[in-house]
C-alpha cells in the first residue's frame, strides 16, 4: 500500500527521521568515547544508524519505510545499554515519530474533509 503523495503524515515523519540522523551521526561523536565498546565499533554503529534513518526517510513511500522508522526508535532505544545518555535521545525521538505519525495522519484526515467539502461545494 502506497502513501498519498502529499501526505502530512509522511512530511512530519521524514522530518523526524532526517533530525534523528542528523543527531545520531554528532551523538555517536561524542558517544564513541563513552561506549563501552571499541570506538571503531562505535563510530561504524551511529553512523550506521544515521545512514537508516536517512533510508527510512526515502522510503516513506512505503509502508516498509514506517516499519523501518520503528526499527530505527527501537535501535536508538537500544543503544542506551551502551551509553546511558543515548535513552534520553531515544525517548525524546519515539516520543517525535509517534507525534508525527498521530497528527500527521490527522492533519490528513482533515485535509481529505476539505477537499471533499469542496468538491461537493462546487459540484452542488
Amino acid at each position: 500500500m502506497s502513501v498519498p503523495a502529499r501526505s502530512y503524515r509522511r512530511l512530519f515523519a521524514m522530518l523526524v527521521l532526517v533530525g534523528e540522523s542528523l543527531v545520531a551521526g554528532f551523538a555517536t561523536l561524542v558517544a564513541k568515547d563513552l561506549a563501552d565498546v571499541p570506538r571503531g565499533q562505535a563510530l561504524v554503529a551511529g553512523l550506521a544508524l544515521a545512514l537508516l534513518c536517512l533510508l527510512a526517510a526515502g522510503l516513506l513511500r512505503w509502508r516498509v519505510g514506517y516499519l523501518l522508522g520503528w526499527v530505527v526508535q527501537v535501535l536508538l532505544l537500544l543503544s542506551a545499554l551502551w551509553v546511558p545518555l543515548m535513552l534520553f535521545l531515544g525517548l525524546c525521538f519515539a516520543a517525535l515519530w509517534v507525534v508525527a505519525l498521530v497528527q500527521g495522519s490527522r492533519a490528513d484526515a482533515l485535509t481529505l474533509r476539505r477537499n471533499r467539502a469542496a468538491r461537493e461545494g462546487q459540484a452542488g
